[in-house]
């Protein structure tokens, strides 16, 4: 499902049918999006869903297998000299140097992408960041929030019209993070577009758009707005239960006729109900967990979260996979090894909450995906060289992969 009401400014980032692969790991299937000025654009999914890859892609870092890539209307790879300098990447791990001070990385990075008169730029910047009073403490001697913060000085003292962001709040602490997020948001107001992804739910909800991912394929592209009121036109309302035992709960809701289907997030359960879910369904279903000698502490109607409608599409995107991946019903006949006509039901995406009761982050299971450290991308997102850009003014960052664009 697209959005109708697409935006009418022109577009900055423009991804057609990309496609790139790993070996035989196809990380990006076919990607098509629009980022378009002024916006604040959102990859959403899983580790392994090619949200980094598309980034890197789009930077002119990889170089497509298939698809057409445009950002500020230059190609990635033919342009990259020009593109360089309108562009600011922001990558997940922290590579400035340690054992420079924070004044000391902001002039390198003046200097890489040769800005004159820099001085002025830095001191607002350090301001804005709130960072000018540890303007003489070594990088390495930062908290996790504050690196990210002189990360994005780094990254923004050149003025770029596009900001490339990749995970840029994993592993900050909330008050680090809430910080962040204001800072994005005043230099969006500012005029700034922003492409960044995300396995929160809570920081899809800040964007304009978003384009739902995994394994490799944009499901869907909307505001999360959009996003919710089609899963209420079509499913209607969940039933949001709250039980004790839990376990008990989950067993007497799957046995009843009316439910489609059940999700856990974290203590509560989400229940999807046929035609969807009513005040007097709720309360009748009150009345028989009680009668069961269940602890019944909530149970509501409530509207699909994003959570909810993410599992959905990923859910009716793997079932679509799998009714054409084997030879027993597949037109025109797949590249699977005939079967028994029997078929195993897909594996489904799971939303589990993490140590803050507020934020969800999206993960698949393990088996569906190449293995890679927990918590992380799959060796499909990391592969390659990230942090090289063919015929940029690049400097040498400390390792890793670059904090902008031009950072090698």
């Amino acid at each position: 499902m697209n959005e109708s009401n697409e935006p009418t400014a022109p577009a900055l980032v423009e991804v057609r049918d990309l496609v790139r692969r790993f070996g035989t790991v196809t990380a990006v299937d076919g990607a098509s999006f629009t980022v378009a000025k002024g916006e604040m654009f959102g990859l959403i999914g899983p580790d392994g869903a090619g949200k980094s890859t598309t980034l890197r892609t789009i930077l002119g870092l990889l170089v497509p297998d298939s698809g057409e890539v445009r950002a500020c209307g230059l190609h990635p790879i033919r342009e990259a000299r020009a593109l360089a300098g309108r562009v600011g990447y922001l990558a997940q791990r922290f590579s400035l140097y340690g054992d420079l001070t924070v004044d000391e990385n902001v002039a390198f990075f003046a200097e890489v992408h040769d800005v004159r008169r820099w001085k002025p730029r830095r001191d607002e910047l350090l301001e804005l960041l709130k960072m000018a009073r540890f303007r003489t403490r070594l990088a390495d001697r930062l908290s996790g929030g504050m690196k990210q913060k002189l990360a994005l000085a780094c990254t923004l003292i050149h003025s770029p019209e596009l900001l490339i962001l990749d995970e840029p709040t994993t592993g900050v602490d909330p008050v680090s993070r809430r910080d962040f997020w204001r800072i994005l948001f005043r230099l969006q107001r500012e005029g700034l577009t922003l492409l960044l992804t995300t396995p929160y739910l809570d920081e899809a909800e800040r964007c304009q758009r978003v384009a739902l991912m995994s394994g490799g394929r944009v499901l869907t592209i909307a505001s999360p707005t959009r996003l919710r009121d089609v899963a209420r036109a079509e499913h209607g309302a969940l039933l949001e239960v709250l039980a004790r035992p839990k376990r008990a709960a989950q067993d007497w809701l799957r046995a009843r006729p009316e439910v489609s289907d059940l999700e856990t997030f974290g203590e509560r359960l989400h229940v999807q109900i046929h035609g969807g879910a009513t005040e007097a369904l709720a309360e009748r279903f009150r009345v028989a967990l009680a009668a069961e000698g269940l602890e019944v502490l909530a149970l509501r109607a409530v509207a699909p979260s994003l959570e909810d409608i993410f599992i959905a599409r990923v859910r009716s995107a793997e079932s679509s996979k799998a009714s054409t991946s084997c030879g027993c019903s597949s037109a025109p006949p797949c590249d699977a090894p005939p079967c028994d006509g029997k078929r195993s039901a897909p594996l489904s995406p799971r939303s589990v909450m993490d140590a803050t009761p507020a934020r969800t982050v999206l993960t698949t299971p393990e088996a569906a995906l190449p293995k890679a450290t927990p918590g992380r991308m799959a060796p499909a997102e990391k592969s390659g060289t990230a942090s090289k850009l063919a015929g940029s003014r690049a400097g040498s960052s400390a390792g890793g992969e670059g904090t902008s664009l031009t950072s090698a």
